[in-house]
């Protein structure tokens, strides 16, 4: 496999490994809270982060042993990408509640002709927040590294066994984790500018909206964790 091949192969698997749906589902969860497109950005770009440099970790373990991750090690950090998901879907659907719309009666004086009733949610609108800096993202950063731990090793193990060197191969980690970080940068900047188009015309389908991202998450979650818990027995090894 000559140097350019192996760019280009890392570099679009890096991209096409951004889009699996555990993936996804985990970096909706936290950018359909975000008002900012480019909050929503620096979310994706930060898992991205998160992920590469647990990849590369791994990778290196992987090109100085010559070994494998144990299976049961896998199935474990597998379930615990399932348990993450269902805690991110719970605080999503908490968060989605919190903001819902709700109606409520006052008057501006002491007659009744004055009552009438008053809508509003539990959300600050975009147009009334304030500029922050954005900050360097611990959440999206600790969820891409569990990522990276879990589900990046078997398809790692497959490429870097192919190639000639060590170094050949620490020139895949790089690019692969850049692929990954760019495919996930895009992706998060597609949910941005949904969720505020959703947020800014259309308030109470971005509380449905949140609701749903939170209920797929913590669905995706359970399932996850039966499968790899009952299913492929890790809970009772």
């Amino acid at each position: 496999m000559t140097l350019v091949t192996t760019l280009a192969l890392g570099l679009t698997l890096g991209v096409k490994h951004a889009f699996d749906a555990d993936h996804l589902v985990a970096v909706s969860s936290m950018v359909t809270r975000e008002r900012s497109v480019w909050h929503s950005v620096w979310i994706g770009v930060t898992w991205g982060i998160g992920h590469t440099a647990t990849l590369f970790l791994v990778g290196l373990v992987v090109l100085g042993l010559k070994q494998q991750i144990p299976t049961p090690v896998g199935l474990g950090l597998e379930c615990l990408v399932g348990i993450m998901l269902i805690g991110l879907g719970v605080a999503t659907v908490i968060e989605a509640r919190r903001k819902r719309l709700h109606a409520h009666r006052h008057s501006h004086g002491n007659s009744e002709s004055t009552e009438h009733i008053h809508f509003h949610s539990h959300m600050e609108h975009a147009s009334h927040g304030h500029s922050h800096l954005i900050g360097f993202g611990w959440k999206p950063l600790l969820v891409g590294m569990v990522h990276g731990l879990a589900g990046s090793a078997a398809l790692m193990i497959l490429i870097l066994a192919s190639l000639p060197s060590a170094t050949l191969g620490l020139v895949y980690l790089v690019v692969f984790g850049a692929g990954s970080i760019l495919g996930m940068g895009l992706v998060s900047l597609c949910m941005g500018l949904f969720f505020s188009f959703a947020s800014n015309r259309l308030p109470t389908w971005d509380h449905d909206l949140g609701l749903a991202v939170g209920i797929l998450s913590t669905v995706f979650g359970v399932g996850i964790v039966v499968e790899i818990g009952f299913i492929q027995g890790f809970f009772f090894s």
